[in-house]
């Protein structure tokens, strides 16, 4: 594999990222802001915890797709970046699975998660090992119970999209939600590490 994950964590950690004087920073094509992952935590946690058991799992799922959407969108944003250019695509041998690993190289370097592909069948499956995520630290109820990692599985999903979905549609009419991602481990359950399984939808 020709991506070097450990340089292009090193190199885009440098990069001085600032909102303007509303906090919202505009890049990758989308707006964006720096806040405390704990506010998406607290609140997806409050909110799971708060619905009735019958209505669980529609809200799990409403999170998950809100990162399945923002990933998407985001992500294609991210593989276009000039920042994309400069440091990933020259590492890029064979596409797309080698933009599939500098994806989740960026998504580790900016803080969303340590994550790694641990199994790609190309256009079928990924298998992604998180040993830190948003939802892996919910502190205000220590240990969740539940499987939480609502940010992470949806943005996995969303890179196979980007990855094996076609071309990409800023509409999200087609090539968005082609694949879904499924928890299967959770360091806020108790397991060591965080895993997804990404599959065709």
């Amino acid at each position: 594999m020709a991506i070097d994950r450990e340089r292009i964590i090193n190199e885009l950690s440098k990069l001085d990222v600032k909102g303007d004087h509303t906090g919202l920073i505009n890049g990758f094509g989308v707006f964006i802001q720096q806040l405390p992952a704990m506010i998406w935590t607290m609140f997806s946690e409050r909110l799971t915890r708060a619905v009735p058991e019958d209505l669980l799992e529609t809200a799990e799922w409403l999170l998950v797709d809100a990162a399945h959407e923002c990933g998407y969108h985001t992500g294609y944003g991210i593989i276009t970046s000039e920042e994309w250019k400069a440091v990933v695509e020259p590492m890029i041998e064979n596409a797309p699975e080698d933009i599939l690993h500098g994806a989740f190289a960026v998504f580790s370097a900016w803080g969303w998660a340590k994550a790694v592909i641990q199994e790609l069948v190309p256009g079928e499956k990924m298998v992604i090992r998180a040993d830190d995520y948003y939802e892996a630290d919910v502190v205000e109820y220590g240990q969740s119970g539940k499987m939480s990692a609502y940010t992470l599985t949806g943005v996995a999903a969303a890179f196979m999209d980007l990855a094996y979905g076609g071309n990409y549609d800023p509409t999200g009419v087609t090539g968005l939600n082609t694949f879904m991602g499924k928890q299967t481990k959770g360091i806020e359950c108790g397991d060591e590490y965080g895993e997804i399984v990404v599959t065709r939808a």
